[in-house]
């Protein structure tokens, strides 16, 4: 072909790939795979490293951006003193199975594990960097479990769980991405990529490096969660986000073609989030402590933590159990996952209280499992208090129970329930009937519902 010809042809192909990469996956390997996903519906995450020891928001401390707190201190004598927390940690505590044993009671099916957050202390057994729990900087090196990615990965592999590793784009201890040579205005890279690309590839090639050893070391990882969204190609930004490439705007692609491609070299089904990257390497999207307003056309994921804080904190504020509950049950019948979150102790263990909760939360599913697990969404997904759900023939009509409410005689349904006449009350031996109505159906209940949280109607 005249090189006229070939260039034309180059550039549509590439002008074409970029075009895919804005849309999403299609893969019929990895679509059924986030149907799987789906199924599950509830999982477990832990933010969880050095800055446990402060009892501090995880990494967000050291960034020198104006929302943030530090009390009054001294920024540089702040963030030296935080960088030095890796020769401090050493949760002697962690005991990964007694984790794996209690998320699985509490009815949880995957798990997130937050590898190495955005200060880039690592909590796994990398070979690119000193700065992380296997390195003899740390003392809990010497400790048999000092890979605590390795060790929570089969706990809770043991159990069963779908494994997923949370894994931040930005790596703010990194000397090419905050170099040394320039102050750090924001959460960003502090110098410009395509003034200096040795510079950027360097750190390019460290990301990949990294992804590498997570998802080849491991065995098979089902989900590969990144975040640090402002590291994104130039391609997938609009005005929101580019907002939050700060004050010098310097876009920051890091290849996640290549990166993809290379995580997927073992798990060619795996489920890869580039988190509010929207497009082919955004498997699913995961809104951050909130639930939509309604059911959206993607597979979604609201992520929230248990407290206030995604990180320990002594003295942080639990949502009770019936806030749990309710929220589980309002995501599902929206159509999403809900991840919760709790923050492990700086000695290795879970909060006593998110302990508690995790029980009471084992006791509502234990029963009532069925309305959630492998269910989709049934319209009009909420009815004031009743949210709704479907599995085969069976619609579950949940009633969202007040603290201290009792459950009442009757319920008003305003659903079309088709062809529905059979109804029972899962955990409960009073019964109940359905009465078609001119404008929708009663439940009548015969017997008390001695029953917490959420009360379920089995519909055929």
């Amino acid at each position: 072909m005249k090189k006229s010809i070939v260039f034309a042809f180059l550039l549509t192909s590439i002008m074409a790939f970029a075009q895919d990469l804005t849309q999403p996956e299609t893969d019929p390997v990895i679509t059924d795979r986030i149907a799987q996903w789906q199924d599950l519906k509830f999982g477990f995450m832990m933010h969880w490293g050095m800055y446990a020891q402060w009892g501090v928001v995880e990494s967000w401390s050291i960034c020198n951006e104006d929302w943030i707190n530090r009390n009054g201190a001294n920024y540089i004598q702040y963030k030296n003193d935080y960088q030095a927390l890796n020769t401090t940690f050493n949760p002697t505590k962690f005991n990964p199975d007694q984790w794996a044993e209690l998320a699985k009671e509490a009815g949880m099916k995957y798990v997130v594990f937050t590898t190495k957050h955005h200060d880039g202390f690592c909590m796994y057994g990398t070979k690119e960097t000193t700065y992380s729990t296997v390195d003899p900087s740390c003392p809990f090196s010497s400790n048999e479990k000092a890979d605590i990615t390795g060790a929570i990965v089969e706990a809770f592999r043991n159990q069963g769980f779908w494994t997923g590793l949370y894994f931040s784009k930005a790596d703010w201890h990194h000397p090419d991405y905050w170099a040394e040579q320039w102050a750090t205005p924001d959460r960003n890279v502090n110098y410009d990529p395509q003034k200096y690309p040795e510079r950027w590839q360097s750190f390019c090639d460290f990301t990949y490096n990294q992804i590498h050893e997570l998802t080849h070391n491991y065995g098979d990882i089902d989900i590969l969660w990144l975040d640090g969204g402002w590291v994104r190609p130039e391609y997938s930004l609009n005005d929101e986000y580019r907002e939050w490439l700060g004050c010098k705007g310097y876009i920051q692609d890091i290849d996640m073609p290549k990166i993809a491609a290379m995580a997927r070299e073992n798990n060619p089904d795996l489920i890869i989030v580039d988190r509010t990257v929207h497009g082919k390497y955004e498997n699913y999207q995961t809104p951050e402590q909130q639930v939509p307003d309604t059911l959206l056309p993607f597979p979604w994921e609201t992520c929230m933590s248990m407290g206030d804080s995604w990180s320990y904190v002594e003295t942080d504020n639990y949502k009770s159990t019936n806030k749990i509950v309710h929220l589980l049950v309002d995501i599902v019948a929206k159509g999403g996952n809900y991840l919760l979150n709790v923050g492990p102790s700086p000695e290795g263990e879970l909060p006593p209280t998110a302990v508690n909760r995790m029980h009471e939360i084992g006791k509502w599913m234990k029963i009532n499992g069925e309305a959630i697990y492998e269910t989709r969404p049934f319209y009009p997904y909420c009815d004031g208090k009743i949210r709704f759900t479907q599995k085969g023939n069976r619609i579950y009509a949940i009633y969202l129970l007040d603290e201290g409410e009792s459950m009442p005689k009757s319920v008003k349904i305003n659903a079309d329930l088709g062809k529905s006449n059979k109804v029972r009350i899962l955990g409960s031996k009073a019964k109940a009937k359905l009465q078609k109505t001119s404008d929708g159906y009663l439940i009548n209940i015969n017997g008390d519902v001695n029953l917490e949280h959420a009360v379920v109607f089995e519909l055929k």
